[in-house]
């Protein structure tokens, strides 16, 4: 039998709109369409049967391949996204389904695509957020239905809220609905007086309370040391853990043993932004300290393919821990812009930031403490909207305080401060690490934690039970039995 594909209008969509987007009605010989197929930019078809809502695909070729129109697609998971060039417009729409978006861009004539469903929202929008976040604004038309405003609020979390846009429908479902009624004008009019997107999280009846009081108090991840967990009742997503210390300190060591234990204590995704550290350098502390050895020396007496073996055993899978590169041409939005991405799109639920003040660095010092101050706030902010740990460091001066910024240190649930003796005589002396706690909104426990040697061959702390000063001043420590 044989069948022709051409462009025929269907629920108020024009010709000219199916030929735009190519979406081909299939026609038998007796005239009778038969199924509409939406093309997708990875060559495939999302073929929908005209006699019963049914829908199939029809792999035709693989991502980064020509299809049959001669197409390269694109390789991501949006319907029409390979009609519309990135920079051309300043606009973009997402809408539920393909109709849709037919019905949106016929209407308000700009770019507009299509998620697969809203099962999908999430993941189509992600591995296209490159492509969507270069536009100024993104409109989210999604169904009026709760399935359709739970992906509203999924994808919405991808990106900055100062450019997503919420096209609420009121009085129809979705966009076609309104082009099949005659209300185009109707349907434009709402596109155009989209309001930013709120999340919908303000509560206010005693049914909604309940519900956020339900489940018992829990302790949090566990931290490497044992007091410092008894003191905090561990590390809660959500809250911001601020680690502060003078330079040469050992910040950079203590938030590598917190990366190891995370990523020992927990199945969750991680991200490490260490921007004073190579890639290289991370993984070898991390296989260094699963090994018992300083790995990046080279008289460590440990092989490559058993760094190799530590971090693949410490890690677990692909896509698990993400690592940041820094550049210098990095500017503050586009760091909290990696930061949403690797909370929402990678889902990890645990940020090691060390850490920002390297990240703003030059530019003069009251730019460099109003970059700083928007940053540790706005990062702060996006921790509890999208609900992982955040874990930071900052140096402090003479007196104690943050440099840079002080918002930094208001603003965190934890403050951790490290102390330790670098220029001491004794290399025993040297290697202690005293930690303490001025700041904890959790559970308003502060003080002293405790003191912990470090020993930089076997890359281990060890507890110090006391420090007794001599007349010369120096300081004599007992370990623990």
């Amino acid at each position: 039998m044989s069948f022709t594909y051409e462009y025929l209008p269907w629920r108020g969509v024009t010709r000219a709109t199916m030929e735009a987007y190519d979406v081909r009605t299939k026609v038998d010989p007796e005239g009778r369409p038969i199924s509409i197929g939406y093309r997708y930019p990875d060559g495939r078809y999302k073929v929908r049967s005209l006699d019963q809502k049914l829908f199939h695909w029809e792999p035709t070729n693989a991502p980064g391949q020509v299809g049959q129109d001669g197409r390269h697609s694109t390789g991501n998971g949006l319907f029409g996204s390979d009609h519309f060039t990135p920079g051309a417009h300043k606009y973009i729409t997402i809408t539920e389904g393909e109709l849709d978006a037919l019905s949106l861009h016929q209407v308000i004539n700009g770019p507009v695509v299509s998620v697969q469903s809203s099962s999908s929202a999430w993941r189509d929008c992600t591995s296209a957020r490159s492509w969507l976040n270069s536009y100024e604004r993104i409109y989210l038309a999604f169904d009026g239905d709760p399935v359709g405003r739970d992906a509203t609020a999924s994808v919405a979390k991808l990106f900055d809220y100062d450019k997503v846009f919420d096209v609420k429908f009121t009085s129809r479902k979705d966009a076609n609905e309104y082009l099949q009624a005659g209300e185009g004008e109707e349907l434009k009019r709402i596109w155009w007086n989209s309001k930013k997107y709120l999340p919908e999280n303000i509560t206010a009846s005693l049914s909604d309370f309940a519900k956020e009081l339900q489940g018992e108090p829990k302790w949090g991840l566990p931290y490497p040391f044992r007091r410092l967990t008894e003191m905090t009742y561990g590390i809660r997503k959500g809250e911001v853990v601020l680690v502060t210390a003078q330079e040469k300190v050992g910040k950079t060591e203590f938030m590598h043993f917190l990366l190891h234990n995370i990523l020992k204590e927990t199945d969750d995704a991680v991200a490490g932004l260490f921007i004073e550290e190579t890639k290289r350098r991370t993984l070898q502390a991390i296989a260094g300290i699963e090994l018992g050895r300083p790995v990046h020396l080279p008289d460590s007496g440990v092989s490559q393919d058993q760094v190799i073996t530590a971090v693949n055993s410490v890690i677990g899978r692909d896509d698990r821990l993400h690592l940041y590169s820094h550049t210098r041409s990095d500017d503050p939005e586009a760091i909290l812009d990696t930061i949403r991405f690797l909370a929402a799109g990678c889902s990890c639920k645990y940020v090691l930031f060390d850490h920002p003040g390297m990240a703003v660095f030059g530019g003069g010092d009251d730019r460099e403490r109003l970059v700083l101050d928007a940053l540790s706030t706005k990062s702060s902010m996006m921790a509890r909207e999208l609900g992982f740990a955040l874990i930071i460091v900052s140096h402090v001066n003479d007196l104690g305080q943050t440099r840079g910024s002080r918002y930094v240190g208001k603003l965190c649930d934890l403050r951790i401060d490290l102390t330790r003796d670098p220029a001491n005589a004794d290399p025993k002396i040297r290697n202690i690490v005293s930690i303490s706690i001025p700041y904890g909104r959790y559970c308003s426990n502060s003080g002293p934690v405790g003191s912990y040697s470090f020993d930089t061959w076997t890359q281990r702390y060890t507890e110090v039970d006391n420090v007794t000063y001599t007349d010369d001043n120096t300081r004599t420590p007992t370990t623990t039995s």
